[in-house]
């Protein structure tokens, strides 16, 4: 009795209630961790003031700035850039402060809502993107018929959308993985709560809960990739029509870039979260992740706007009045 009475003290122990987790980082080198932590706080920078820039040129009253630059398409620029600015801001600071010192740790409570909002600004920015798609379809198959479908109001009732949509998986997402028994010491082999990771440290089963991250993360990602597919499609085609081979290599120069910021995004996410293996490798998911949390919002300000003449005009504008107000 007394054996069995022992043994149930020490299970009790084993299995303590989590308050806190412990994130486990790239590499126990002093000098990897210093390198990283420079590195990630560049690009973390590039993205904030490259957000920031988008934002500031996009909101800006009409009547002092580009009136192009107030149409649906840069309408959804200014929420990408939104949201690239807030789902990097939810990783980023933890993440650096994690690699310079020795606070590797997160509460219960912290990481759950650290999870809650990156799974959010990261759904949401999947539909924004095909929303994306539709309207670049839209503007160059049925540029006549523009104005009247792609209204103030449509975009809003897009764009609204979007962000219920991303309201409605973190929830799902969240929910199922909390739900989740956790057991002591708590290590997450991340440098942030992302679900596999945070899955892979629980004591419980996780069948379950992989299934439904599965089916939710691949019906999103299945679903807002072929708009995005097939939108392109139909600009890939009309492009062929047009007469002039300067204006079709403009065209296919912009579609291309686009596209290639699309597959990396939906190539990363599709590795972390819509494959039945992506919690089982924590070493790749690591170096994935850094292309999604980080890398992407930065390249998204460069390859979606300020390659834009309108942008890149306006931008000149602002700096050149505040230097003579400097002056």
């Amino acid at each position: 009795m007394a054996d069995g009475k022992q043994q149930a003290d020490m299970d009790n122990r084993n299995h303590s209630v989590v308050t806190r987790f412990v994130f486990m980082s790239f590499s126990e080198f002093l000098e990897v961790q210093v390198s990283l932590f420079f590195l990630m706080l560049v690009l973390y920078l590039i993205t904030l003031v490259g957000n920031v820039v988008i934002i500031t040129i996009t909101v800006v009253d009409p009547a002092l700035s580009d009136s192009r630059l107030h149409t649906p398409m840069y309408f959804f620029l200014k929420n990408l850039s939104f949201l690239d600015l807030c789902y990097s801001s939810v990783i980023a600071p933890k993440a650096l402060l994690c690699f310079l010192t020795e606070h590797r740790t997160i509460s219960y409570n912290g990481c759950a809502a650290q999870m809650f909002f990156f799974s959010f600004f990261g759904t949401t920015e999947t539909f924004i993107l095909a929303v994306m798609a539709y309207d670049r379809f839209v503007a160059i198959c049925n540029p006549l018929r523009y104005p009247i479908t792609m209204s103030k109001r449509t975009c809003v009732r897009l764009v609204a959308g979007s962000y219920f949509a991303g309201c409605l998986n973190c929830s799902i997402q969240t929910g199922f993985t909390f739900t989740l028994s956790f057991c002591g010491p708590g290590k997450i082999d991340h440098f942030f709560c992302d679900v596999p990771a945070v899955m892979k440290a629980s004591c419980s089963d996780t069948f379950a809960s992989e299934m439904a991250m599965l089916a939710v993360c691949g019906f999103i990602i299945v679903s807002t990739g072929l708009v995005i597919l097939i939108s392109y499609g139909f600009i890939i085609t009309t492009v062929m029509r047009i007469p002039s081979a300067e204006g079709r290599h403009r065209a296919f120069s912009t579609c291309a870039t686009h596209l290639v910021t699309v597959s990396l995004f939906y190539g990363t996410i599709f590795f972390m979260y819509a494959q039945p293996g992506a919690i089982s490798s924590p070493g790749q998911s690591k170096v994935v992740s850094v292309f999604y949390t980080i890398v992407i919002p930065m390249l998204n300000p460069l390859i979606y706007s300020l390659r834009n003449k309108e942008v890149k005009g306006s931008l000149r504008n602002k700096l050149w009045d505040l230097g003579s107000q400097v002056t």
